[in-house]
């Protein structure tokens, strides 16, 4: 699976190393391509996964705003429901497309 924007692909790995949350596919950090993400400051804390991440996402010439997150340190009670740990697991907004490579 990959996440592409604009014929670019942001996160690449294989369908099994992915979690699927809440209909989102969330890559393993080491398969995310961090060059096209910037950290922003834009605050939200889920009630059962923690705190999360968001980064904005370069986009050619532009930046999109929080297109995508992590959960750096998600509430342990949310692994047994998610079935594995996912810190800094990183999920995309409707722009970037996930798609099957």
């Amino acid at each position: 699976m990959k996440a592409v924007l604009n014929g670019t692909t942001i996160a690449q790995a294989d369908e099994a190393e992915l979690i699927r949350i809440e209909g989102n596919w969330y890559f393993p950090p080491a398969s995310v391509n961090t060059e096209h993400l910037v950290a922003s400051d834009t605050p939200y804390t889920c009630p059962w996964k923690g705190e999360a991440q968001y980064f904005s996402v370069k986009n050619g010439t532009g930046v999109l705003q929080d297109r995508a997150w992590s959960y750096p340190t998600p509430y342990p009670s949310s692994f047994d429901r998610v079935g594995k740990d996912y810190s800094n697991y990183v999920a995309f907004w409707k722009d970037v497309q996930v798609v099957a490579d």
